[in-house]
């Protein structure tokens, strides 16, 4: 198989592509991503995930990349990631007894072929105090995570339960689609 490549700089998808014990390098994207607005959300996502799969293949022509992009949606709302504890907090009160729907964007790309596709993966949070949500947020400092949590940690005790096929998309890498597109590709080039 080709030189593979994630175009991205996120610790949390380097640790998944780690789970299928495959060599990679990660390459920052140097993307600018549309901003929500901009389009309807499933199409912003797949615009993101396209334009850095594109923009590293331009780099390394040679090699196969994978790249994600990811939004949350709750009640028309795109729900960004909150960059303190404050606004993790203001969102996870909003988020209460409601129901996020996170559209996850994969791309492989390479001088052959191009593949894209979103993998949809739904959350219902259970309702929680605002003491709850002080403490988690104090303990898992969700600032970076869009809908200002971890599924992969303590996360998961906010949730009622989940709806997806795949949740390793809700982490921001879907494991499952991605695996079914890179067997063929090592099968070709063994």
């Amino acid at each position: 198989m080709a030189e593979l490549i994630l175009a991205s700089t996120s610790p949390y998808r380097r640790v998944l592509l780690q789970r299928l014990h495959l060599p990679f390098q990660q390459v920052d994207p140097q993307f600018i991503e549309a901003e929500p607005g901009y389009m309807p959300p499933a199409e912003l996502v797949l615009h993101n995930t396209k334009g850095k799969a594109d923009n590293v293949l331009a780099r390394y022509p040679q090699a196969t990349v994978i790249a994600s992009d990811q939004l949350a949606v709750c009640q028309d709302m795109v729900l960004g990631k909150p960059g303190s504890a404050e606004k993790a907090c203001e969102q996870l009160a909003m988020l209460s007894g409601k129901s996020v729907t996170f559209l996850t964007g994969l791309a492989l790309f390479s001088q052959r072929e191009k593949r894209s596709e979103i993998i949809s993966f739904r959350v219902y949070f259970r309702e929680f105090s605002r003491d709850e949500i002080r403490t988690y947020v104090e303990l898992e400092n969700p600032v970076d995570c869009a809908g200002s949590f971890k599924s992969e940690g303590l996360g998961i005790s906010l949730f009622e339960r989940m709806e997806g096929d795949d949740p390793t998309a809700l982490i921001g890498l879907p494991l499952i689609r991605l695996s079914q597109w890179l067997k063929p590709l090592k099968q070709l080039r063994s």
